[in-house]
């Protein structure tokens, strides 16, 4: 068995086994439309997909891959003073805008932000919206999380990861660590020196969000300790979700 190490030597270890991990898939970009990757981020609200993974995301999309953000809720509960259907509205078109920046593909589940469900029919309209985006690696939510509809969304996730015939790698990003993301111990980094303002000009796209107050909270700070772990500028950092079909590699 391959023992991974969040050494930054030893980042790119797993390159060399026989399934796809984070580390491969950073090594090249794909030479033909074949050698492309789908890649999916599954985020509770419109603005988490882009503070966690941003960079990351904008980064795999510059390396030819395509990139897909599923919203499990449109933010509804999100803007004060406005209705459910104005908040949606809004924050709707936010989201859409910061995929134009990231280079991807919105794609919204319906659910109602603060009143996120898990339960049998959702987990199959989950499962469905992944298996049809076809995906190779998927990133989400930490389930150790203060805010219940980013748990949800991670539950929901692992449940879809746990039934999917074919078993692509499962990645969580963190937010907000401390406040909310709890107990976080990253397995994998990826430098975003290059796209770190890429990233932040996607998440100033939810404006009605307080974008300032999003980095306040301590992404800006996450992303420069992270880099120094790393032994780079700016990084963000994941915990790989292991498990039977995934090679029997253990996280450390």
């Amino acid at each position: 068995m391959e023992k991974r190490s969040t050494n930054r030597r030893n980042f790119v270890k797993t390159a060399g086994l026989g399934f796809l991990t984070l580390p491969n898939l950073l090594q090249a970009k794909p030479k033909s439309t074949a050698a492309k990757k789908k890649v999916i981020c599954f985020g509770a609200h419109p603005d988490d997909p882009e503070s966690g993974c941003g960079g990351t995301l904008a980064k795999l999309a510059a390396m030819g891959h395509e990139v897909t953000i599923i919203y499990l809720t449109t933010g509804e509960a999100g803007i004060v003073g406005k209705s459910h259907n104005e908040a949606a509205a809004i924050r709707k078109q936010e989201a859409i805008n910061a995929c134009a920046v990231l280079k991807a593909k919105p794609v919204f589940a319906g659910q109602i932000d603060g009143d996120t469900i898990m339960d049998n029919a959702w987990l199959a309209k989950v499962q469905k919206l992944v298996a049809d985006e076809k995906p190779d690696i998927v990133f989400t939510h930490w389930p150790v999380d203060t805010h219940k509809d980013h748990q949800i969304a991670s539950l929901l996730m692992i449940q879809t990861w746990v039934r999917a015939e074919h078993k692509y790698p499962l990645y969580f990003f963190e937010v907000c660590t401390g406040e909310q993301t709890m107990g976080f111990k990253p397995t994998d980094y990826v430098d975003i020196s290059e796209t770190q303002e890429q990233k932040r000009k996607a998440v100033y796209c939810h404006t009605s969000q307080d974008p300032p107050g999003i980095y306040g909270c301590g992404h800006a700070s996450m992303e420069d300790f992270r880099g120094r772990e790393l032994g780079v500028k700016a990084a963000e950092a994941f915990v790989f979700m292991t498990g039977k079909g995934m090679g029997g590699v253990i996280a450390s």
